[in-house]
């Protein structure tokens, strides 16, 4: 490489699918990353590795009907027609190609969740690895790309400027070392794939105000280097009061409980025993919504049934392990084990287990309830948290980064939280599975574009 490569990624999150898929059409591609604990400490890592795919040979199969219009509908509805179209399009046409490579190209285990559906789809179309954790997938891209010929992974670096020619084309980046030496680097093209700025206080109080005081659960490089790189060149940017924040993460452990607990039967009630809203409309939004319940903490109810049908989530077993799932075999008992009012407790669970079974409506419109919870029962004192942000960069089809006249910056890309994505604004429009496919959908569409030069 010593007139520089085809490709800098920057980021070894889905950057690294990006410059696999580069590689494997002709490019030579160096990524940098700035944190040595990346296989452990990126927001790939910290997901549930959940792919949306509409139309993959996993649905056909399972006799599944699905399509790209499908989950641009799905998209639309849940951002309230907030998403911006173009994007939500290209990503919803490129989810199914891209499941099916990351399969047989890549070799990632995938396969078709079916045993729950997340809220907002409305069809099965999730896919994911045995384990159901990013820190697989992770680990295994890191493996190919550490085995890939064309590629060299420059851990731990930063990238910290982008160099352009007189007529605005990317010829160069700058990376710094531990020790603060820099080094211009020639390329002719960048993917940013570093994420958002989840991790830089400053901007999440300016943009997400709601949610600045939450538990951040995100990685501690989101610091929102692609912004800045990116204004500095010109590029447009769009919806950063988007967010994923997530309303059910342990309190005593830090680990994700999940939001399968309550696809399943299971109900969020606050310091008061009291359901204060729909909590299928998504695990979201309810992180502002538990933030500002009293004491800005809550308990999520279960059973022994939910308990056994969540094993298959590796952020599960790992709250089970921390020791942070407490049982009780009737509601006195869980009254106690929780400090919640047992009165107010009683009520709430009679009640849900009366709309499960169908004797009346839910007052907050919730209407996914799988069973009446029983005894065995089961409790997990939750916080809300901020999990990455959803604005960034703009970018086009391509994932190539446009300027305010929608015109595309020579040589620069965006992906995941680095780029804007497809939740509309706020934390309300997040969609499972929309923080992997624009992470992975535009490093992928990045490099067929790069390679197309």
């Amino acid at each position: 490489m010593s007139e520089g490569p085809d490709l800098v990624v920057a980021g070894a999150g889905g950057g690294l699918a990006g410059a696999l898929r580069a590689a494997e059409l002709g490019l030579s591609v160096l990524v940098v990353e700035a944190s040595e604990h990346f296989r452990r400490g990126n927001n790939t890592s910290m997901s549930t590795a959940m792919f949306p795919g509409a139309g993959s040979r996993w649905q056909r199969e399972a006799g599944i009907t699905d399509s790209p219009d499908a989950f641009v509908a799905d998209i639309m509805a849940k951002t309230h027609g907030e998403a911006e179209p173009r994007l939500a399009r290209t990503l919803a046409e490129v989810s199914a190609p891209l499941v099916e490579w990351l399969a047989d190209s890549v070799r990632l285990p995938l396969s078709l969740v079916t045993d729950f559906n997340y809220p907002g789809h409305a069809v099965p179309r999730c896919h994911s690895i045995p384990g159901r954790h990013g820190s697989g997938v992770i680990d295994h891209l890191a493996r190919a790309v550490t085995e890939h010929p064309a590629i060299d992974l420059l851990v731990p670096a930063k990238l910290v400027d982008v160099l352009t020619t007189v007529d605005g084309a990317v010829r160069a980046v700058v990376v710094r070392d531990p020790s603060g030496a820099e080094e211009e680097i020639p390329t002719r093209a960048v993917l940013l794939a570093t994420n958002g700025y989840g991790a830089d206080s400053e901007l999440v109080r300016r943009h997400l105000p709601e949610i600045a005081g939450a538990l951040y659960q995100g990685s501690d490089q989101s610091l929102g280097d692609a912004l800045r790189i990116g204004e500095k060149l010109g590029a447009a940017t769009g919806f950063l009061d988007a967010y994923q924040g997530h309303g059910a993460v342990a309190a005593s452990a830090g680990t994700l409980v999940g939001w399968a607990t309550i696809i399943h039967g299971g109900i969020l009630v606050d310091l008061g025993g009291r359901r204060f809203g729909d909590e299928t409309r998504g695990y979201s939004e309810y992180a502002a919504e538990l933030a500002a319940r009293p004491g800005g903490t809550g308990w999520i109810l279960l059973d022994e049934v939910i308990f056994e049908q969540c094993q298959p989530f590796q952020d599960f077993r790992d709250t089970v392990s921390a020791g942070a799932v407490h049982f009780a075999d009737d509601v006195p008992s869980l009254a106690r084990s929780t400090g919640l009012p047992e009165d107010a407790l009683a009520d709430e669970l009679g009640t849900a287990a009366a709309i499960a079974r169908g004797e009346r409506a839910d007052e907050f419109g919730r209407t996914n309830w799988e069973r009446p919870l029983t005894p065995r029962y089961a409790a997990v004192r939750v916080v809300p948290a901020l999990f990455h942000t959803q604005g960034g960069l703009l970018v086009n089809e391509y994932a190539a980064v446009v300027d305010p006249e929608d015109r595309p910056i020579p040589g620069l890309y965006a992906a995941g939280g680095a780029a804007a994505g497809i939740s509309g604004h706020g934390a309300a429009g997040y969609l499972p599975g929309n923080g992997l496919l624009p992470a992975f959908g535009l490093a992928y569409l990045a490099a067929n574009d790069i390679a197309k030069e």
